[in-house]
């Protein structure tokens, strides 16, 4: 009874041991560095732009999902590079992916609307 109980035991502890990690939801890979690399300005708004950029390609290649936040702070990076396009497109599918950033997405969005309305037209007036 006891071998057997011990065999057992071995052979649930050598499965277990077979078994693979769990899979992450996202591919994470170094975001997490980056953002923090941004907050002590240790990497140039280009060269954020340049490593997330190859995130965005590579989670394309494997149909993989981009974690919360990426395209938000991608965004945040094309606006400080001066690529206010890029950055409303990012924040638009940041908002699209993960609805509950909505409220914060549609205050990032509203800026740039705001922004449309105070430039100049280009008119001259009489």
């Amino acid at each position: 009874m006891m071998r057997r109980l011990f065999a057992a035991s071995v052979a649930a502890l050598l499965l277990a041991g077979c078994a693979s990690p769990p899979q992450s939801l996202y591919l994470w890979e170094a975001f997490p560095r980056q953002q923090y690399d941004t907050l002590l300005r240790q990497a140039s708004p280009n060269e954020q732009i340049d490593k997330l950029e190859a995130q965005l390609a590579k989670a394309r290649d494997k149909n993989a999902a981009l974690p919360p936040g990426l395209r938000a702070h991608l965004g945040m990076m094309h606006l400080e590079a001066g690529n206010p396009g890029r950055a409303q497109d990012l924040f638009v599918a940041e908002k699209q992916a993960f609805p509950e950033s909505s409220h914060y997405m549609d205050r990032l969005l509203k800026r740039f609307d705001s922004a449309a309305s105070t430039q100049p037209t280009g008119r001259t007036t009489p």
